[in-house]
């Protein structure tokens, strides 16, 4: 997966609660498990007028021109702000792979959906949890200042606001550790495959009639 260690991005937000997996990437776009190519059908139904297709072109879709990921002023955010629950629903790991797609490197919310939380993690995404307060601020701020960025510095664990203003977050360290060097629990196992093919020799010769019973 991408490495994250600080990005700069232009900020956009969708200010409603519990907004669901289905609402990020709706359910008969599941049939792919490639990773790529959910990008223009995420949000579908909030940004489209009509119902999408899986394999469908979007080109000439009717838009929702009052949905934020619509107005041109918002073209190319990478970090999203959301409200409470965000993430909740079905556990489809698509819903983050739709996000990364679209080219969201991190989302703030006050809270996020547990499973949803960490296959962000997995998956390359810096889910970060402000606070209301904070995250209201954030939302004004982005509505009032056209080509709103944020700085977000994962060493240090801050977030840097145009006007310099620093707003501290937690992550654990195992996956603060994943996320700086890139690595999902697969490239984690990779790095250890001669230690694992050492073992399975030396378990080979200690009960050898095991593999020999499945031959």
């Amino acid at each position: 997966m991408k490495s994250f260690v600080n990005h700069t991005g232009l900020v956009v937000g969708i200010n409603r609660p519990n907004i669901d997996t289905d609402m990020i990437i709706p359910k008969q776009f599941l049939k792919s498990i490639k990773r790529t190519g959910f990008g223009v059908n995420l949000f579908d139904e909030l940004r489209y007028q009509d119902e999408g297709k899986p394999g469908e072109s979007c080109d000439n879709r009717p838009l929702v021109p009052d949905f934020p990921l619509n107005q041109p002023r918002y073209n190319g955010a990478s970090i999203l702000i959301a409200q409470e629950n965000f993430g909740c629903g079905s556990s489809r790991e698509h819903a983050p792979w739709a996000l990364d797609d679209f080219g969201f490197r991190a989302i703030l919310a006050p809270s996020f959906a547990d499973i949803f939380f960490t296959n962000c993690l997995k998956n390359g995404i810096l889910p970060i949890v402000f606070n209301k307060k904070t995250i209201d601020n954030f939302f004004s701020e982005v509505h009032n200042k056209k080509g709103y960025k944020l700085t977000i510095d994962l060493n240090s664990q801050h977030v840097l606001t145009p006007s310099n203003e620093v707003f501290k977050f937690s992550i654990d360290e195992f996956s603060k550790r994943c996320l700086l060097d890139g690595l999902d629990e697969i490239d984690l196992t990779l790095k250890e495959v001669d230690i694992i093919k050492a073992y399975e020799a030396r378990h080979i010769k200690r009960v050898p009639w095991v593999f020999g019973a499945i031959k």
